[in-house]
């Protein structure tokens, strides 16, 4: 019988966030989470690393979902929520499963995509909108939540900000270049909820939505703030999923880390976890063809490229934007880094084969993100005496036709893909202009 969780009332942790830039002042949580980003377009960073509680890691398999969240958080947070609340806020963001789930005799899938827009970005994005909700609770001014997407965090901001008074989301995605289950599940919710269909890539809507994030005349007029994972209550939930993997974990050695990697909050958010304490082994950055940060891992030059379009979109980030907390975190020291974390591309060629393979041997069926990381992480354990691990499977099968045209089924299909199917799509068509944003984000006050 699990015994009760008694949410502590007091907590003395007054944590700070600093911007990667180091131009900017010092902030609270509740600060970095309405700024969304600092005034010196750089990120906020947690200015210490926090300690898990030994408690936590002896008893991890005792623990409920919730209670390792609020434990996994709440250094984050600080007194800035109160416990009961922020309690609240963890047991709604995380009340879907977690499974770890065996492919091989070495190779595990933790899914992450049993949430409502089944995708792992469900996470953040349902656990960002209730801390916005708690923090805009006394403001008279609109909230405007912009959002760029290269695929799966369009529909989970949306869903995660569905109806919630007061906020309005505005969605840029790159034209031609998410699937069309991501694409319905961004553009037919309406309601507070728009969708921007940009003319190019992601990189550039990135780009567009940083722009608006610093513009001094629409900050005056309106509360604007990120939904992506450069803001912190975006980025930092993303911890909990590899404490759940922990929890399920049998095996005595701790095991190797995989993650399908375009933007580089996931796999930061994991390393994150273990400079706290996180149990894991080496971390592998899995990539496709944007290959900005295996390049560096090898030659010590970061050069940002256009992003090339790939089977596993929402990977194709040519800018990473949140590989600089990761420097930060390794103080950027890039030997400590390489003995860290390793990063490797895989081509559009070897995913389809893997998908194929994985299916035809094991029935498993992978989308091409899992694909990406299941090579990765197979190759890696061919080179270094089979240890085991699990890859991060961050998205259902169901949401890319190419998962039917290469493997010949989806899987089980769940219940809400046929509904999404029957929507009228709703999207504002608009070029790689700023000017044009400005003018839709005015048009919202």
């Amino acid at each position: 019988m699990r015994r009760k969780f008694k949410i502590p009332s007091v907590y003395f942790y007054p944590m700070k966030y600093k911007s990667t830039n180091g131009k900017s002042v010092s902030v609270s949580f509740e600060e970095a989470t309405l700024n969304g980003q600092p005034p010196d377009k750089g990120l906020y960073f947690p200015e210490k690393i926090p300690v898990l509680s030994a408690d936590l890691l002896k008893n991890l398999k005792n623990k409920s979902k919730a209670e390792i969240a609020f434990e996994v958080i709440r250094p984050f947070v600080g007194e800035t929520i109160p416990a009961k609340t922020l309690f609240q806020i963890c047991e709604e963001t995380i009340n879907f499963p977690f499974p770890l789930v065996k492919i091989t005799e070495d190779i595990f899938a933790l899914e992450l995509f049993h949430g409502a827009t089944l995708a792992f970005k469900d996470v953040g994005a349902r656990f960002m909108s209730r801390c916005l909700k708690y923090f805009c609770r006394e403001k008279t001014e609109k909230t405007i939540v912009l959002v760029a997407t290269s695929g799966d965090t369009g529909g989970a901001v949306a869903a995660g900000f569905l109806g919630v008074e007061g906020v309005e989301v505005i969605i840029l995605y790159p034209s031609g270049k998410v699937s069309k289950v991501q694409e319905l599940q961004l553009t037919t919710l309406g309601k507070n909820i728009t969708a921007l269909e940009v003319a190019g890539t992601f990189d550039d809507c990135q780009t567009l939505a940083k722009q608006a994030l610093t513009d001094e005349k629409i900050k005056r007029k309106v509360f604007l703030t990120s939904a992506n994972s450069i803001n912190v209550a975006r980025w930092l939930p993303q911890q909990f999923y590899y404490f759940y993997a922990l929890r399920q974990w049998t095996e005595e050695a701790a095991p190797i880390v995989c993650v399908p990697s375009g933007n580089f909050g996931n796999i930061c958010a994991g390393l994150l976890a273990q400079a706290s304490g996180l149990p894991a082994g080496q971390f592998i950055a899995a990539c496709n063809a944007n290959d900005a940060v295996p390049r560096f891992l090898k030659d010590g030059n970061f050069a940002a490229q256009t992003s090339l379009p790939t089977l596993s979109n929402a990977m194709d980030v040519g800018n990473p934007s949140n590989f600089v907390r990761i420097q930060k975190l390794f103080a950027d020291d890039l030997q400590v880094l390489r003995g860290k974390m390793e990063a490797v591309s895989v081509s559009d060629e070897l995913t389809m084969k893997t998908m194929l393979e994985v299916y035809q041997n094991y029935g498993y069926v992978l989308d091409p993100h899992g694909a990406v990381a299941f090579r990765a992480l197979e190759d890696f354990q061919a080179a270094n005496k089979k240890q085991k691990g699990f890859f991060l499977a961050t998205a259902h099968p169901v949401k890319f036709d190419s998962v039917k045209e290469i493997v010949g089924t989806f899987g089980e299909t769940p219940a809400v893909f046929n509904e999404l199917l029957s929507r009228p799509k709703r999207s504002i068509e608009m070029s790689v202009n700023y000017d044009e944003l400005k003018d839709i984000l005015l048009s919202k006050i």
